[in-house]
Protein backbone atom coordinates (compact mmCIF):
# COMPACT_ATOMS: atom_id res chain seq x y z
CA UNK A 1 0.00 0.00 0.00
CA UNK A 2 1.47 3.40 -1.02
CA UNK A 3 1.18 6.71 0.82
CA UNK A 4 -0.83 9.50 -0.87
CA UNK A 5 1.29 12.44 -2.08
CA UNK A 6 0.48 15.79 -3.71
CA UNK A 7 -0.09 15.65 -7.50
CA UNK A 8 3.01 15.30 -9.63
CA UNK A 9 5.01 13.26 -7.13
CA UNK A 10 5.41 9.51 -7.47
CA UNK A 11 3.90 7.35 -4.74
CA UNK A 12 6.12 6.54 -1.78
CA UNK A 13 7.16 2.93 -1.28
CA UNK A 14 5.92 1.47 2.00
CA UNK A 15 5.94 -1.80 3.93
CA UNK A 16 2.91 -4.04 3.23
CA UNK A 17 0.67 -4.77 6.19
CA UNK A 18 1.23 -8.51 5.78
CA UNK A 19 5.02 -8.14 5.99
CA UNK A 20 6.61 -9.99 8.94
CA UNK A 21 7.09 -6.91 11.12
CA UNK A 22 5.41 -5.63 14.27
CA UNK A 23 3.24 -2.52 14.10
CA UNK A 24 6.04 -0.41 15.62
CA UNK A 25 8.68 -1.85 13.26
CA UNK A 26 6.48 -1.26 10.21
CA UNK A 27 5.83 2.32 11.31
CA UNK A 28 9.56 2.94 11.76
CA UNK A 29 10.40 1.46 8.35
CA UNK A 30 7.66 3.45 6.64
CA UNK A 31 8.98 6.59 8.31
CA UNK A 32 12.46 5.80 7.10
CA UNK A 33 11.24 5.27 3.52
CA UNK A 34 9.28 8.50 3.67
CA UNK A 35 12.40 10.31 4.79
CA UNK A 36 14.51 8.69 2.12
CA UNK A 37 12.14 9.20 -0.83
CA UNK A 38 9.74 11.89 0.22
CA UNK A 39 11.91 15.00 -0.32
CA UNK A 40 13.29 14.87 -3.87
CA UNK A 41 14.68 18.40 -3.68
CA UNK A 42 16.94 17.60 -0.78
CA UNK A 43 20.55 16.50 -1.29
CA UNK A 44 20.46 14.11 1.69
CA UNK A 45 17.74 11.92 3.13
CA UNK A 46 15.50 13.45 5.76
CA UNK A 47 16.65 12.78 9.33
CA UNK A 48 14.54 10.49 11.43
CA UNK A 49 13.54 11.77 14.87
CA UNK A 50 15.61 10.16 17.64
CA UNK A 51 12.58 8.61 19.32
CA UNK A 52 11.13 6.95 16.24
CA UNK A 53 13.17 3.73 16.24
CA UNK A 54 11.89 0.89 18.38
CA UNK A 55 13.94 0.20 21.50
CA UNK A 56 16.19 -2.85 21.11
CA UNK A 57 15.28 -5.74 23.33
CA UNK A 58 17.41 -5.65 26.49
CA UNK A 59 19.61 -8.66 27.02
CA UNK A 60 19.71 -10.32 30.44
CA UNK A 61 22.58 -12.85 30.16
CA UNK A 62 22.28 -13.71 33.87
CA UNK A 63 18.62 -14.72 33.47
CA UNK A 64 19.55 -18.38 33.36
CA UNK A 65 18.68 -20.75 36.25
CA UNK A 66 21.60 -23.00 35.33
CA UNK A 67 24.09 -20.30 36.39
CA UNK A 68 25.35 -20.07 39.97
CA UNK A 69 24.87 -16.86 41.94
CA UNK A 70 28.51 -15.74 41.60
CA UNK A 71 28.37 -16.30 37.82
CA UNK A 72 25.18 -14.26 37.54
CA UNK A 73 26.59 -11.41 39.60
CA UNK A 74 29.72 -11.32 37.44
CA UNK A 75 27.60 -11.01 34.29
CA UNK A 76 25.74 -8.08 35.87
CA UNK A 77 28.85 -6.15 36.94
CA UNK A 78 28.62 -2.48 36.01
CA UNK A 79 24.88 -2.66 35.38
CA UNK A 80 22.34 -0.43 37.16
CA UNK A 81 21.19 -1.49 40.63
CA UNK A 82 17.91 -2.91 39.35
CA UNK A 83 19.77 -5.27 37.01
CA UNK A 84 22.28 -6.39 39.66
CA UNK A 85 19.33 -7.09 41.95
CA UNK A 86 17.75 -9.11 39.17
CA UNK A 87 20.94 -11.15 38.80
CA UNK A 88 20.71 -12.00 42.51
CA UNK A 89 17.30 -13.63 42.01
CA UNK A 90 16.86 -17.34 41.27
CA UNK A 91 16.00 -16.61 37.58
CA UNK A 92 12.97 -18.88 37.62
CA UNK A 93 10.14 -16.33 37.22
CA UNK A 94 8.16 -18.64 39.50
CA UNK A 95 5.84 -15.91 40.83
CA UNK A 96 6.13 -16.93 44.49
CA UNK A 97 7.27 -13.43 45.39
CA UNK A 98 4.23 -11.89 43.70
CA UNK A 99 6.46 -10.57 40.89
CA UNK A 100 8.81 -11.88 38.21
CA UNK A 101 12.58 -11.72 38.73
CA UNK A 102 12.82 -8.48 36.73
CA UNK A 103 9.80 -6.75 38.26
CA UNK A 104 10.68 -7.72 41.85
CA UNK A 105 14.18 -6.31 41.32
CA UNK A 106 12.83 -3.10 39.85
CA UNK A 107 10.37 -2.70 42.73
CA UNK A 108 13.21 -3.08 45.24
CA UNK A 109 15.49 -0.67 43.37
CA UNK A 110 12.75 1.96 43.09
CA UNK A 111 11.63 1.66 46.71
CA UNK A 112 8.20 0.27 45.86
CA UNK A 113 9.00 -2.95 47.70
CA UNK A 114 10.89 -3.10 51.00
CA UNK A 115 10.88 -6.83 51.68
CA UNK A 116 14.14 -8.49 50.64
CA UNK A 117 13.27 -12.12 51.46
CA UNK A 118 10.51 -12.86 48.95
CA UNK A 119 12.61 -14.95 46.53
CA UNK A 120 11.82 -18.41 47.88
CA UNK A 121 13.95 -20.44 45.39
CA UNK A 122 16.93 -18.13 45.97
CA UNK A 123 16.66 -18.68 49.74
CA UNK A 124 19.30 -17.20 52.06
CA UNK A 125 21.94 -16.67 49.37
CA UNK A 126 19.66 -14.39 47.36
CA UNK A 127 18.41 -12.58 50.45
CA UNK A 128 21.97 -11.86 51.61
CA UNK A 129 23.03 -10.57 48.20
CA UNK A 130 19.93 -8.37 47.86
CA UNK A 131 20.55 -6.84 51.29
CA UNK A 132 24.21 -6.26 50.42
CA UNK A 133 23.37 -4.55 47.13
CA UNK A 134 20.75 -2.32 48.73
CA UNK A 135 23.11 -1.42 51.59
CA UNK A 136 25.80 -0.38 49.10
CA UNK A 137 23.39 1.68 46.98
CA UNK A 138 22.50 5.32 47.65
CA UNK A 139 19.45 5.80 49.86
CA UNK A 140 16.25 5.27 47.92
CA UNK A 141 13.74 8.10 48.19
CA UNK A 142 10.63 5.98 48.41
CA UNK A 143 8.41 9.07 48.49
CA UNK A 144 9.69 10.08 45.05
CA UNK A 145 8.49 6.93 43.29
CA UNK A 146 4.98 5.66 42.68
CA UNK A 147 3.53 3.15 45.08
CA UNK A 148 3.08 -0.43 43.93
CA UNK A 149 -0.39 -1.04 42.54
CA UNK A 150 -2.72 -2.88 44.87
CA UNK A 151 -3.59 -6.47 44.08
CA UNK A 152 -6.92 -6.78 42.29
CA UNK A 153 -9.63 -7.61 44.79
CA UNK A 154 -11.23 -10.15 42.49
CA UNK A 155 -14.74 -11.51 42.35
CA UNK A 156 -16.43 -14.05 44.62
CA UNK A 157 -16.08 -17.72 43.67
CA UNK A 158 -17.01 -20.92 45.48
CA UNK A 159 -14.91 -24.04 46.01
CA UNK A 160 -17.19 -26.97 45.17
CA UNK A 161 -14.93 -29.94 45.87
CA UNK A 162 -11.37 -31.04 46.63
CA UNK A 163 -11.17 -34.75 45.82
CA UNK A 164 -7.94 -36.78 46.20
CA UNK A 165 -6.08 -37.69 43.02
CA UNK A 166 -3.53 -39.82 44.86
CA UNK A 167 -4.38 -43.04 46.70
CA UNK A 168 -4.15 -43.34 50.53
CA UNK A 169 -0.83 -45.20 50.35
CA UNK A 170 0.84 -42.35 48.44
CA UNK A 171 3.44 -40.21 50.19
CA UNK A 172 1.59 -37.20 48.75
CA UNK A 173 -1.88 -35.75 49.05
CA UNK A 174 -2.81 -34.22 45.68
CA UNK A 175 -6.31 -32.82 45.25
CA UNK A 176 -8.48 -32.08 42.22
CA UNK A 177 -10.10 -28.79 43.25
CA UNK A 178 -13.22 -27.59 41.41
CA UNK A 179 -14.22 -23.92 41.66
CA UNK A 180 -17.52 -22.42 40.54
CA UNK A 181 -16.82 -19.09 38.84
CA UNK A 182 -20.35 -17.76 39.28
CA UNK A 183 -22.70 -16.15 36.77
CA UNK A 184 -21.45 -13.97 35.17
CA UNK A 185 -18.05 -15.26 36.14
CA UNK A 186 -14.39 -14.87 35.39
CA UNK A 187 -13.11 -15.77 31.94
CA UNK A 188 -9.79 -17.40 31.14
CA UNK A 189 -7.81 -19.22 28.46
CA UNK A 190 -5.80 -22.44 28.70
CA UNK A 191 -2.43 -21.63 30.23
CA UNK A 192 -3.76 -18.90 32.53
CA UNK A 193 -3.51 -19.00 36.31
CA UNK A 194 -5.91 -18.00 39.07
CA UNK A 195 -5.20 -15.84 42.13
CA UNK A 196 -7.16 -16.90 45.20
CA UNK A 197 -7.57 -15.36 48.63
CA UNK A 198 -6.80 -17.90 51.32
CA UNK A 199 -7.12 -17.97 55.09
CA UNK A 200 -4.86 -19.09 57.92
CA UNK A 201 -5.62 -22.24 59.86
CA UNK A 202 -7.91 -21.31 62.81
CA UNK A 203 -5.97 -23.70 65.05
CA UNK A 204 -2.71 -21.89 64.24
CA UNK A 205 -4.36 -18.53 64.91
CA UNK A 206 -5.61 -19.71 68.30
CA UNK A 207 -2.22 -21.16 69.28
CA UNK A 208 -0.40 -17.96 68.25
CA UNK A 209 -2.77 -15.79 70.30
CA UNK A 210 -2.36 -18.12 73.28
CA UNK A 211 1.45 -17.89 73.02
CA UNK A 212 1.10 -14.10 73.24
CA UNK A 213 -1.03 -14.45 76.35
CA UNK A 214 -3.66 -12.34 74.59
CA UNK A 215 -7.39 -12.59 73.94
CA UNK A 216 -8.82 -13.21 70.45
CA UNK A 217 -11.33 -10.36 70.86
CA UNK A 218 -8.67 -7.73 71.63
CA UNK A 219 -9.01 -4.90 69.08
CA UNK A 220 -5.85 -3.81 67.25
CA UNK A 221 -5.19 -1.29 64.49
CA UNK A 222 -3.43 -2.67 61.42
CA UNK A 223 -0.97 -1.03 59.04
CA UNK A 224 -3.95 -0.25 56.78
CA UNK A 225 -5.53 1.81 59.56
CA UNK A 226 -8.41 -0.64 60.05
CA UNK A 227 -9.46 -1.88 63.48
CA UNK A 228 -9.87 -5.64 63.81
CA UNK A 229 -9.91 -8.15 66.58
CA UNK A 230 -6.64 -10.00 67.02
CA UNK A 231 -8.23 -13.18 65.64
CA UNK A 232 -9.47 -11.31 62.56
CA UNK A 233 -6.09 -9.65 62.03
CA UNK A 234 -4.19 -12.95 62.20
CA UNK A 235 -6.61 -14.40 59.63
CA UNK A 236 -5.59 -11.85 56.98
CA UNK A 237 -1.91 -11.37 57.90
CA UNK A 238 1.01 -13.65 57.04
CA UNK A 239 1.85 -15.37 60.32
CA UNK A 240 3.52 -18.29 58.52
CA UNK A 241 6.48 -16.30 57.13
CA UNK A 242 7.33 -13.27 59.31
CA UNK A 243 9.55 -10.68 57.64
CA UNK A 244 12.73 -8.99 58.85
CA UNK A 245 10.80 -6.11 60.35
CA UNK A 246 8.92 -8.52 62.64
CA UNK A 247 12.21 -10.14 63.70
CA UNK A 248 13.66 -6.67 64.36
CA UNK A 249 10.63 -5.79 66.46
CA UNK A 250 10.89 -9.01 68.49
CA UNK A 251 14.63 -8.51 68.97
CA UNK A 252 14.08 -4.99 70.25
CA UNK A 253 11.42 -6.19 72.68
CA UNK A 254 13.38 -9.22 73.97
CA UNK A 255 14.10 -8.95 77.69
CA UNK A 256 16.96 -11.48 77.51
CA UNK A 257 20.10 -10.49 75.52
CA UNK A 258 20.53 -14.06 74.25
CA UNK A 259 17.06 -13.94 72.69
CA UNK A 260 17.79 -10.57 71.07
CA UNK A 261 21.12 -11.85 69.66
CA UNK A 262 19.51 -15.00 68.22
CA UNK A 263 16.79 -12.96 66.56
CA UNK A 264 19.42 -10.64 65.03
CA UNK A 265 21.13 -13.68 63.51
CA UNK A 266 17.83 -14.65 61.90
CA UNK A 267 17.53 -11.14 60.44
CA UNK A 268 21.02 -11.41 58.98
CA UNK A 269 20.27 -14.86 57.51
CA UNK A 270 23.13 -16.61 59.27
CA UNK A 271 23.44 -20.30 58.42
CA UNK A 272 22.48 -22.44 61.38
CA UNK A 273 20.37 -19.73 63.01
CA UNK A 274 17.45 -21.23 64.93
CA UNK A 275 14.56 -21.72 64.56
CA UNK A 276 14.91 -22.43 60.84
CA UNK A 277 11.78 -22.40 58.64
CA UNK A 278 9.96 -20.57 61.41
CA UNK A 279 6.49 -19.13 61.64
CA UNK A 280 5.32 -16.55 64.17
CA UNK A 281 4.29 -19.25 66.64
CA UNK A 282 7.79 -20.80 66.48
CA UNK A 283 9.34 -17.42 67.27
CA UNK A 284 7.02 -16.76 70.19
CA UNK A 285 7.69 -20.21 71.65
CA UNK A 286 11.48 -20.04 71.09
CA UNK A 287 11.84 -16.51 72.48
CA UNK A 288 9.31 -16.08 75.29
CA UNK A 289 10.96 -12.85 76.46
CA UNK A 290 10.22 -11.16 73.11
CA UNK A 291 6.77 -9.67 73.56
CA UNK A 292 6.28 -6.34 71.75
CA UNK A 293 3.01 -4.37 72.02
CA UNK A 294 0.24 -6.20 70.14
CA UNK A 295 -0.48 -3.28 67.82
CA UNK A 296 3.18 -2.98 66.81
CA UNK A 297 3.37 -6.73 66.19
CA UNK A 298 0.27 -6.69 63.99
CA UNK A 299 1.54 -3.72 61.99
CA UNK A 300 4.87 -5.46 61.37
CA UNK A 301 3.22 -8.46 59.69
CA UNK A 302 2.64 -8.39 55.91
CA UNK A 303 -0.80 -9.03 54.42
CA UNK A 304 -1.48 -12.65 53.56
CA UNK A 305 -0.72 -12.86 49.85
CA UNK A 306 -3.09 -14.44 47.41
CA UNK A 307 -2.03 -17.83 46.14
CA UNK A 308 -1.47 -18.37 42.43
CA UNK A 309 -2.35 -21.71 40.82
CA UNK A 310 -2.03 -22.93 37.25
CA UNK A 311 -5.45 -23.72 35.82
CA UNK A 312 -6.05 -27.38 34.93
CA UNK A 313 -9.30 -26.96 32.99
CA UNK A 314 -10.58 -25.64 29.67
CA UNK A 315 -13.39 -23.08 29.29
CA UNK A 316 -14.60 -25.09 26.29
CA UNK A 317 -14.75 -28.36 28.21
CA UNK A 318 -15.60 -27.06 31.71
CA UNK A 319 -17.87 -24.05 31.27
CA UNK A 320 -18.22 -21.85 34.34
CA UNK A 321 -15.56 -23.70 36.31
CA UNK A 322 -11.86 -23.67 37.08
CA UNK A 323 -10.12 -26.90 38.02
CA UNK A 324 -6.87 -26.99 39.97
CA UNK A 325 -4.33 -29.71 40.75
CA UNK A 326 -3.12 -28.90 44.27
CA UNK A 327 -0.55 -30.80 46.31
CA UNK A 328 -1.30 -30.29 49.99
CA UNK A 329 1.97 -29.32 51.69
CA UNK A 330 2.42 -31.33 54.88
CA UNK A 331 5.37 -31.25 57.21
CA UNK A 332 6.33 -32.13 60.79
CA UNK A 333 8.71 -29.64 62.39
CA UNK A 334 9.51 -29.21 66.06
CA UNK A 335 6.84 -31.77 67.00
CA UNK A 336 4.13 -29.76 65.27
CA UNK A 337 2.25 -30.75 62.12
CA UNK A 338 2.31 -28.01 59.48
CA UNK A 339 0.10 -27.50 56.44
CA UNK A 340 0.77 -25.14 53.57
CA UNK A 341 -1.31 -22.00 53.99
CA UNK A 342 -2.95 -22.11 50.55
CA UNK A 343 -2.90 -25.84 49.90
CA UNK A 344 -4.17 -26.66 53.39
CA UNK A 345 -7.00 -24.17 53.01
CA UNK A 346 -8.06 -25.46 49.58
CA UNK A 347 -7.61 -29.11 50.49
CA UNK A 348 -9.44 -29.15 53.82
CA UNK A 349 -11.30 -25.96 54.71
CA UNK A 350 -12.47 -24.12 51.59
CA UNK A 351 -15.30 -26.50 50.61
CA UNK A 352 -18.45 -25.31 52.34
CA UNK A 353 -16.62 -22.31 53.77
CA UNK A 354 -18.37 -19.64 51.73
CA UNK A 355 -17.08 -17.59 48.82
CA UNK A 356 -13.51 -16.43 48.36
CA UNK A 357 -12.10 -13.79 46.02
CA UNK A 358 -10.44 -14.74 42.76
CA UNK A 359 -8.85 -13.04 39.77
CA UNK A 360 -7.33 -14.44 36.59
CA UNK A 361 -3.68 -13.88 35.78
CA UNK A 362 -3.24 -14.00 32.03
CA UNK A 363 -0.19 -15.84 30.82
CA UNK A 364 2.32 -16.12 28.01
CA UNK A 365 1.84 -19.89 28.38
CA UNK A 366 -0.28 -20.47 25.30
CA UNK A 367 -0.92 -23.14 22.73
CA UNK A 368 0.37 -22.27 19.23
CA UNK A 369 -2.05 -20.35 17.03
CA UNK A 370 -1.72 -23.05 14.37
CA UNK A 371 -3.11 -26.35 15.74
CA UNK A 372 -0.83 -28.22 13.32
CA UNK A 373 2.26 -26.97 15.19
CA UNK A 374 3.72 -29.84 17.26
CA UNK A 375 3.69 -29.35 21.03
CA UNK A 376 5.96 -31.03 23.59
CA UNK A 377 4.83 -30.79 27.21
CA UNK A 378 6.89 -31.70 30.28
CA UNK A 379 4.78 -31.71 33.43
CA UNK A 380 5.62 -34.08 36.29
CA UNK A 381 3.49 -34.07 39.45
CA UNK A 382 1.14 -31.10 39.72
CA UNK A 383 2.96 -29.64 36.71
CA UNK A 384 0.39 -31.61 34.70
CA UNK A 385 -2.15 -28.83 35.42
CA UNK A 386 -1.78 -26.53 32.39
CA UNK A 387 -1.33 -29.52 30.07
CA UNK A 388 -4.62 -30.98 31.22
CA UNK A 389 -6.01 -27.55 30.29
CA UNK A 390 -4.31 -27.64 26.88
CA UNK A 391 -5.45 -31.15 26.05
CA UNK A 392 -9.01 -30.62 27.31
CA UNK A 393 -9.25 -27.57 25.04
CA UNK A 394 -7.93 -29.46 22.04
CA UNK A 395 -10.24 -32.39 22.76
CA UNK A 396 -13.29 -30.11 23.01
CA UNK A 397 -12.29 -28.43 19.74
CA UNK A 398 -11.68 -31.76 17.99
CA UNK A 399 -7.97 -31.08 17.39
CA UNK A 400 -5.85 -34.18 16.82
CA UNK A 401 -2.52 -32.50 16.03
CA UNK A 402 0.90 -33.77 17.10
CA UNK A 403 1.25 -33.53 20.88
CA UNK A 404 3.67 -35.23 23.24
CA UNK A 405 3.49 -35.33 27.04
CA UNK A 406 6.20 -36.30 29.52
CA UNK A 407 4.70 -37.02 32.95
CA UNK A 408 6.36 -38.34 36.07
CA UNK A 409 5.83 -38.93 39.78
CA UNK A 410 6.88 -41.38 42.48
CA UNK A 411 4.71 -44.50 41.95
CA UNK A 412 2.47 -45.45 39.06
CA UNK A 413 -0.06 -47.22 41.30
CA UNK A 414 -0.59 -44.29 43.67
CA UNK A 415 0.58 -41.12 41.90
CA UNK A 416 -0.45 -41.32 38.25
CA UNK A 417 -2.51 -38.12 38.21
CA UNK A 418 -5.40 -38.07 35.70
CA UNK A 419 -4.36 -41.52 34.45
CA UNK A 420 -7.72 -42.48 32.88
CA UNK A 421 -8.18 -39.05 31.28
CA UNK A 422 -4.72 -39.11 29.72
CA UNK A 423 -5.14 -42.63 28.43
CA UNK A 424 -8.49 -41.66 26.92
CA UNK A 425 -6.89 -38.75 25.07
CA UNK A 426 -4.09 -41.05 23.92
CA UNK A 427 -6.66 -43.49 22.54
CA UNK A 428 -8.70 -40.91 20.63
CA UNK A 429 -5.68 -39.09 19.19
CA UNK A 430 -5.95 -35.86 21.20
CA UNK A 431 -2.60 -36.85 22.74
CA UNK A 432 -0.10 -38.24 20.27
CA UNK A 433 2.60 -39.57 22.59
CA UNK A 434 2.87 -40.18 26.33
CA UNK A 435 6.15 -40.95 28.11
CA UNK A 436 5.99 -41.56 31.87
CA UNK A 437 8.67 -41.78 34.56
CA UNK A 438 7.83 -43.17 38.00
CA UNK A 439 10.95 -42.58 40.04
CA UNK A 440 10.41 -45.07 42.88
CA UNK A 441 9.11 -48.06 40.92
CA UNK A 442 12.59 -49.45 40.28
CA UNK A 443 15.97 -49.50 41.99
CA UNK A 444 17.42 -46.61 39.99
CA UNK A 445 15.36 -43.44 40.08
CA UNK A 446 14.00 -42.37 36.71
CA UNK A 447 12.76 -38.83 36.03
CA UNK A 448 11.27 -37.03 33.05
CA UNK A 449 14.69 -35.75 31.95
CA UNK A 450 15.83 -39.37 31.62
CA UNK A 451 12.87 -40.13 29.37
CA UNK A 452 13.78 -37.06 27.32
CA UNK A 453 17.31 -38.38 26.89
CA UNK A 454 15.95 -41.76 25.76
CA UNK A 455 13.87 -40.00 23.10
CA UNK A 456 16.55 -37.46 22.18
CA UNK A 457 16.51 -38.10 18.41
CA UNK A 458 12.73 -37.72 18.11
CA UNK A 459 12.70 -34.67 20.40
CA UNK A 460 15.34 -32.95 18.30
CA UNK A 461 13.44 -33.79 15.12
CA UNK A 462 10.19 -32.38 16.52
CA UNK A 463 11.98 -29.18 17.56
CA UNK A 464 13.58 -28.82 14.14
CA UNK A 465 10.08 -29.16 12.69
CA UNK A 466 8.90 -26.15 14.70
CA UNK A 467 7.59 -27.76 17.89
CA UNK A 468 6.81 -25.58 20.91
CA UNK A 469 8.39 -26.88 24.13
CA UNK A 470 6.57 -26.35 27.46
CA UNK A 471 7.70 -27.06 31.02
CA UNK A 472 5.58 -26.79 34.16
CA UNK A 473 6.38 -27.75 37.74
CA UNK A 474 9.05 -27.54 40.38
CA UNK A 475 11.43 -24.63 39.87
CA UNK A 476 14.17 -25.77 42.23
CA UNK A 477 15.11 -29.08 40.63
CA UNK A 478 12.93 -30.36 37.80
CA UNK A 479 12.96 -27.23 35.64
CA UNK A 480 16.75 -26.96 35.87
CA UNK A 481 17.21 -30.65 35.08
CA UNK A 482 14.88 -30.45 32.08
CA UNK A 483 16.69 -27.35 30.82
CA UNK A 484 20.03 -29.14 31.15
CA UNK A 485 18.62 -32.19 29.34
CA UNK A 486 17.40 -30.00 26.50
CA UNK A 487 20.85 -28.47 26.13
CA UNK A 488 22.48 -31.90 26.05
CA UNK A 489 20.06 -32.96 23.31
CA UNK A 490 21.02 -29.88 21.29
CA UNK A 491 24.68 -30.87 21.70
CA UNK A 492 24.36 -34.60 21.03
CA UNK A 493 21.69 -34.54 18.33
CA UNK A 494 22.35 -31.12 16.83
CA UNK A 495 26.14 -31.15 17.08
CA UNK A 496 26.18 -27.81 18.91
CA UNK A 497 28.89 -26.69 21.29
CA UNK A 498 27.97 -25.83 24.88
CA UNK A 499 27.86 -22.11 24.07
CA UNK A 500 25.88 -22.73 20.89
CA UNK A 501 23.39 -24.89 22.80
CA UNK A 502 22.93 -22.09 25.32
CA UNK A 503 22.35 -19.58 22.52
CA UNK A 504 19.93 -21.97 20.82
CA UNK A 505 17.89 -22.24 24.03
CA UNK A 506 17.78 -18.45 24.33
CA UNK A 507 16.69 -18.11 20.70
CA UNK A 508 13.99 -20.76 21.22
CA UNK A 509 12.63 -18.79 24.17
CA UNK A 510 12.68 -15.49 22.27
CA UNK A 511 10.72 -17.10 19.46
CA UNK A 512 8.04 -18.05 21.99
CA UNK A 513 8.77 -21.74 21.48
CA UNK A 514 10.31 -22.51 24.89
CA UNK A 515 7.81 -21.63 27.60
CA UNK A 516 7.97 -22.35 31.32
CA UNK A 517 5.37 -22.15 34.10
CA UNK A 518 7.43 -23.01 37.17
CA UNK A 519 7.01 -22.46 40.87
Amino acid sequence: MNAVLPPGLPPLPSIPENAPFSLEQRAWLNGFLAGLYGNPGATTPMTLSPGAAPEPEEDFPWHDPALELDERMKLAEGKPLKRRLMAAMAQLDCGQCGYLCQTYSEALAEGREATTTLCVPGAKATSRMVKQLLAEAPAIAASAVPKAPAEPEGVPVTVLSAEPLTTPDSAKDVRHVVIDLGVPGLTYLPGDSINLTVHNDPALIQATIAALGAKPETVVTGADGKDRTLAEAFDVLDIARPLDRTLDLLAGAAAYPAHAAALRKLVEGDDGAEPDGFDLLDLLQAFPSARPPLGDLVRSLPPLRKRLYSIASSPLAHAGQVHLCVSVVKDMRRSRARLGVGSGFLGFRAVGGGSILASIQTSHFRLPDDPKTPVIMVGPGTGIAPFRSFLAERSAAGIKGRSWLFFGDQHEASDFLYRDTLRGWLSDGTLGRLDVAFSRDQAAKVYVQHRMAEQAADLWRWLQEGAHFYVCGDAMRMARDVDAALRRIAMTEGGLSEDQAREWIVALARQGRYLRDIY
